[in-house]
């Protein structure tokens, strides 16, 4: 088990980014009590909690790619069955790996196929990818649903100010009265957040980028 969650702004700066990270972060810490990562660069804010399984070091996230001046971040709940294959067709292409992580290769997978990316994808899993040089997120899901994801656009409770993008999944606790998400960790059966009216959780195998 591991959790993400995050947030991206494009209209105006809001109060005290890093601690709401550090807040939604926290609510995963039983999902991921191995270590946790973020990824702070304005206008995204995304973080990882981890359950170390594969590749203690190499599989760290967030994960960065630089590929044709573009950067690219990654957080990314789950397990990708096919790796071995995917990972011999990008080296083939002319990609390099540093890590035995499959994080790596989804990343990787994403910058050689773009948006098709999970057409090539044999597991379960949820993931956010934010295109640094573009500012867009691209937010994905497994074809049965296994893996949850959510995300919302409004005005955040917890600033009043304009969020426009938030992902999660995983989570098993509510936050109290300033929740974000909150989720059984079911495949089917998941409860709705009263405190958020616009949540919304990401169809199996349907992209999402450009919010």
């Amino acid at each position: 088990m591991c959790g993400i969650v995050g947030f991206v702004n494009y209209k105006k700066d809001i109060k005290n980014p890093i601690s709401i990270l550090n807040k939604m972060n926290n609510t995963l810490t039983n999902r991921g009590p191995d270590e946790e990562g973020k990824y702070i660069s304005s206008p995204a804010y995304l973080a990882h909690k981890r359950l170390i399984v594969i590749d203690p070091v190499g599989g760290k996230q967030p994960m960065f790619a630089t590929y044709d001046e573009n950067e690219y971040s990654i957080v990314y709940n789950g397990q990708i069955y096919n790796t071995a294959e995917l990972r011999n067709v990008l080296i083939e292409n002319g990609f390099i790996f540093n890590t035995t992580s499959d994080t790596e290769v989804l990343l990787k997978a994403f910058i050689f196929y773009g948006y098709d990316v999970v057409k090539h994808l044999n597991g379960i899993f949820a993931f956010a990818i934010w295109n640094k040089n573009n500012e867009e997120l691209f937010l994905a899901r497994d074809h049965f649903g296994i893996k949850p994801l959510f995300y919302t656009i409004k005005n955040d409770n917890l600033t009043d100010e304009v969020i426009v993008t938030v992902i999660a999944t995983g989570f098993d606790d509510e936050v109290g009265e300033e929740a974000l998400f909150s989720d059984e960790v079911h495949v089917q059966k998941r409860r709705p957040t009263p405190e958020v009216d616009d949540e919304y959780e990401i169809p199996p195998f349907l992209r999402s980028d450009n919010y």
